[in-house]
This record gives structure tokens, sequence and C-alpha cells, in this order.
């Protein structure tokens, strides 16, 4: 067991198992770790559980500290790597719905009772190399089900995030999860409007950027989780597209269609743009009496508010609402790059968000009429100016004009502006015929 593990993590790790079995104490790895080695991936952090108290895990370990004393949780730092050590404990009541009032120590079988499921309650002893199941984890494990740790329900009300994990683990994994425990997902979903919107943010994140994304989409619809994330959603269902352009159906099917479409690995404000970009096609939708047809004109825009309000209200960062919101605003704008001029369009494949941009417009492209003109114009015109940088340094600046006499004003931006379109679109090449051109338009507004 552990070929595939981080090989410095786990040494160190291992050897903080020997520390605490030499001193008289029983010590495994614990959770996460013992679950991702049985499925054959690399853990990304070893956690150990022990019999062994706080107080006494500071007398072993010169470089301990507490994060969470007081629930026996102890941070050791050994050979370069951080290894969290929890002793065995028993939980008390849940009043907040995230963390237990007080703890009890106890003994492995009772802490391995008290996680949230089987699969994440299995330790390992690394010494004797040997699995330690209490809650017959390991069959779960090799049928693939999720399955809470005794009761669903009282697993839930214990902790309200598990709802979210439960999710997350069956998206990122690709389990099942046992009908049971799906039950209590679907029963107390609403439970999840009291944990703090940060850690659902995250939780949600982890799903979206998760290679099985559309499972973890279908489930947080179906679980009615997503009502309390992002409860737009659901007015996508039923708002039916011009069928010319949108065979596949209505905004919702097109919307989960495009998640289907996504790369394995893709950026946050990709994916939440993808999500997000029709959102506001509900609100727009009109019927064309003219041409027979459904319209959303200014969804787009709408859209790029409408993603700022959701994403400021589960409270992202603004970097990642920024370039979110940017692509929501721009997915439109592809339609014309082809009738655009030079300068334009060199500006408009400049900006950062450019690549996230174009594989939100290849998805949307797929998700509905199939058509990738546009995607393949920008493709060439990508190879047709890899040679040189698409925005070149300026050929003058505003220092320049002031030498020439120039007082500050908005003619310089315009000024600048219109020089650079030039330098862009190739009619201007050099600095001196850019100060000429700055003398012949002063001579003609003089004139």
């Amino acid at each position: 067991m552990g070929a595939n593990a981080t090989k410095d993590a786990r040494t160190a790790a291992t050897e903080i198992v020997h520390t605490l079995q030499a001193n008289g104490h029983t010590a495994y790895f614990a959770g996460g770790c013992v679950r991702d080695q049985l499925l054959g991936h690399s853990p990304k952090d070893y956690d150990i559980a022990t019999d062994a108290r706080p107080d006494r895990i500071k007398q072993l370990f010169r470089h301990a500290h507490g994060v969470g004393a007081h629930f026996g949780v102890m941070l050791v730092k050994n050979g370069g790597h951080v290894t969290e050590i929890a002793t065995f404990r028993r939980d008390g009541d849940y009043a907040d719905g995230r963390r237990p009032d007080s703890i009890t120590f106890a003994a492995a079988e009772e802490d391995a009772q008290r996680r949230d499921f089987t699969v994440n309650g299995l330790f390992y002893d690394p010494l004797a190399d040997e699995i330690i199941d209490h809650v017959d984890g390991r069959a779960d494990l090799e049928k693939r089900i999720l399955r809470a740790i005794s009761t669903p329900s009282q697993r839930f009300e214990e902790d309200h995030l598990r709802l979210m994990r439960a999710v997350r683990f069956s998206a990122v994994l690709g389990f099942e999860i046992e009908p049971a425990t799906w039950n209590a997902v679907c029963a107390q979903s609403a439970s999840l409007a009291r944990i703090s919107i940060e850690r659902v943010r995250d939780e949600f994140s982890r799903i979206m950027l998760s290679p099985g994304r559309l499972r973890g989409f279908d489930l947080l619809i179906d679980s009615g989780l997503m009502n309390h994330i992002v409860p737009e959603i659901d007015a996508l269902k039923g708002c039916d597209q011009p069928p010319a352009y949108h065979p596949e159906g209505d905004v919702f099917v097109h919307t989960r269609l495009m998640l289907s479409l996504l790369p394995e690995k893709v950026s946050l404000p990709l994916v939440l743009s993808v999500l997000l970009h029709d959102i506001a096609k509900p609100a727009t939708r009109t019927w064309d009496e003219a041409d027979q047809r459904v319209r959303f004109n200014g969804h787009a825009e709408l859209g790029a508010e409408m993603a700022e309000s959701i994403l400021r209200r589960l409270k992202y960062p603004n970097d990642i609402i920024e370039d979110t919101v940017t692509g929501v605003a721009n997915h439109m704008r592809f339609m014309n790059v082809q009738n655009m001029r030079l300068a334009k369009l060199k500006r408009f494949m400049a900006r950062d968000t450019f690549a996230d941009e174009m594989e939100l417009h290849r998805v949307d492209c797929l998700g509905s009429h199939g058509l990738l003109d546009n995607y393949k114009f920008l493709q060439e015109q990508q190879r047709a100016f890899a040679a040189e940088p698409l925005i070149p340094p300026p050929l003058v600046t505003g220092n320049d004009l002031i030498a020439l006499g120039w007082k500050p004003s908005p003619r310089f931006a315009e000024t600048l502006t219109e020089i650079q379109t030039h330098q862009l679109e190739g009619t201007i090449t050099s600095r001196d015929e850019a100060l000429a051109w700055i003398a012949q338009r002063v001579r003609t507004s003089d004139g």
C-alpha cells in the first residue's frame, strides 16, 4: 500500500506514528489519506489519529502546536511537512450544526463512528501495514459507494456542511450515494442555509473544479442544495430558445451541456462563467412578432450584473468576480470577431481573460448550433499574430506630447489611442511617423 503516495510526506507522517507507538501509544493514519491510498491516488496530506492527549503530543514533539487543542487537534512539523494529529474522541452535541459543543477523549472505535462517511472512517497502521476498519468502509470503497456512518440524518444534523461534502465526494470520486444517505441529503438540504456562505462557497468551488463537475451539478440540482447556493439557476428550466440556434433545448439543458463539454482542468472563472453566462435569459426573454421567434436582447449585459451580484453574495474574491463577469459580459461579442477592424480585434484578443473566454465560446457553440467558424478564425489569428506582441510598446507617450508643448487634457488619451490604432493596423510603423502624424494633426486643427 502507498506506492503512489507522496513519498516524503508519507515518510514524515510514518516517523510521527513510529514515535507515538514507540512511546506506548496507538497511532494510525486516518481519514482521506487512507481512502486515497486504497484507491491508488496520491494523498495531498496525511492525518494521524492517536490515543495520545495534546499535552503528551507536546512532550513528544518539540515542534508541536495546537490549532484546535480543545478538540484534541495538534500540528507537528517534521521533515518540512506539517502533519495534523488528532486524539481519538467522541463528540458532544452540535448546537450550531457545524462544530461539537464539547468532546470526550475516547477509543479508536468511537472515533471512527463520529466521522462522516464510511470511506473516510478507515485507519491504517503504516508500521504493521494493516487496515483498521470499524465502519465497514473498505467494503463500500470496493463497491464505490458513499454511505454515511450509522444514521445519515444524524450525521447531517451534526454538521450541515456534510451535505455539500456528500456531493463533492460523489463527484470527485465517482461514487454512488447509497439510498438512505441520499434521501437524508434531499430531506435536509434546507439546513445548508445555516452554514456560513464562505464554507458553502468553498465546497461548491471544489465541486465545480472537479472533472466530475457535471455529476456534482446534477446532484446539487436534484437534492435541492442548489436552491441555497445559486437559486437563480432554477429559472433556466423551461426557458425555451429558438430551435434553429439551440436544438439542444432550454437554457438549463444548454448550460448543463456546456459543463459536460469543458476539459477536466479549468479555471474557476471559466466554470463560473459557463454556469452564469445565460443567467439573465429568463429575465430578458421576449417574443419577436415580426420574426416569430424568441429573443434575449441585452442578456449578456444584464447577465454580467446578475453574475456580479451572485458572486458577491457568495463572497468570492474580487479577482474571481471580475474575470467571471468579464466572460459573461463579452460572450456575445464573439459573433462579431470576423467583422472587427484589425486594431479592435488585437485589443480584444490581448485581454488577460481571452483564453477563458475562447473556451467559453467553444463550449457555447458546441452546446448549441455546433458552428465553430468564429472560434477557428480566432485560432488562425492567434497563429498569425504569434510572432510579435498583440499590443506592442507605444511609439509615443504622454511625455512626448508634453515635450511638443501639449497641455494635459482629454486630447491626450484620444490622440494616443488613435496612434496606437494606426500602429496596430500597420499604417504607422515608427516613432518618427507617429510624431509626423501628430504634427500634421496639430496643423490641421490650427488651420
